[in-house]
């Protein structure tokens, strides 16, 4: 009568936080690494210094700004983890080009 439940639950891929490895779900944005890592910060306003973490998770606020395998600047949550991925907090504004 009752079937048993295919295993559902995604492949993960390692990434690093901060310097430290976390896996997450294959497919899962970088800002929800950057969650489930338990950051206390991804980024700083340049002007306050204030605090940011994801907030949107859609691309509409820009809270979730990361530098992401040494590109500073990146929207993580719209950039798909890959294995070995690099996530580090961005401190302050970005430098002039």
């Amino acid at each position: 009568m009752f079937a048993t439940r295919p295993d559902t639950r995604p492949a993960t891929v390692e990434v690093l936080v901060d310097g430290t490895p976390v896996r997450v779900p294959e497919g899962a944005s970088a800002a929800a690494a950057v969650l489930a890592a338990g950051l206390p910060a991804l980024r700083e306003t340049p002007v306050t210094g204030a605090p940011r973490l994801p907030y949107c998770m859609m691309g509409v606020c820009f809270d979730c700004l990361a530098e992401i395998d040494g590109t500073p600047n990146r929207q993580s949550c719209l950039v798909t983890v890959s294995p070995g991925m690099r996530i580090a907090p961005q401190r302050g504004a970005r430098a002039p080009l």
